[in-house]
């Protein structure tokens, strides 16, 4: 596992000190943390829901999540406050890594009609945030044992400073983006 931080790091380094002129190896933007945030809506009407997705996340990233409770009551949304309604995991390390590999190398090509990722949903920091439409692209997950297609929101964050920056970083690191 220690091989895969020191693969993307002989591969990123010197390519991006390269093209951004950095001065100091300190420059150079990392992979910081890979948050993976699953909302669940249903589960206010039915907590095996929520036991579920618990569940799935935690073959997906290998770490429990953590449960997401309302702030506030919504009427419309039939929401009150401390409410379940939601999952996020904060993968950070080796975990990181082996999540990163796992998601480039197999999770990806599962995707349907995969073309690439959109290189726009960068938040102006050098942050990546894409949406996965169901759980199943990921291996740890059988097909027979789900009880309802979810899907989630993967957040690249980095030590970048700039969109540019960040989108090199990752292109490096091996997430396929649209031409």
């Amino acid at each position: 596992m220690a091989r895969l931080k020191e693969k993307y790091k002989d591969v990123v380094s010197p390519a991006l000190m390269e093209k951004f002129n950095y001065r100091s190896v300190m420059e150079i933007p990392k992979l910081d943390k890979i948050v993976i945030n699953m909302g669940i809506g249903e589960a206010k009407e039915n907590t095996k829901v929520l036991q579920s997705a618990i569940d799935e996340i935690k073959k997906i990233t290998g770490q429990q999540p953590i449960v997401i409770k309302a702030k506030k009551s919504v009427a419309n949304f039939k929401v009150r406050e401390g409410m379940n309604i939601g999952l996020v995991v904060t993968l950070r390390g080796e975990r990181m890594y082996e999540f990163l590999d796992r998601f480039i190398s197999i999770a990806l090509p599962r995707v349907r009609d995969f073309r690439g990722l959109n290189p726009n949903s960068f938040d102006g920091r050098g942050n990546y945030s894409m949406g996965v439409r169901e759980q199943l692209i990921f291996p740890e997950i059988r097909y027979d044992d789900v009880d309802a297609v979810r899907g989630m929101d993967v957040v690249f964050v980095t030590t970048a400073k700039t969109d540019e920056e960040g989108r090199e970083l990752l292109t490096q690191l091996g997430l396929p983006y649209k031409k």
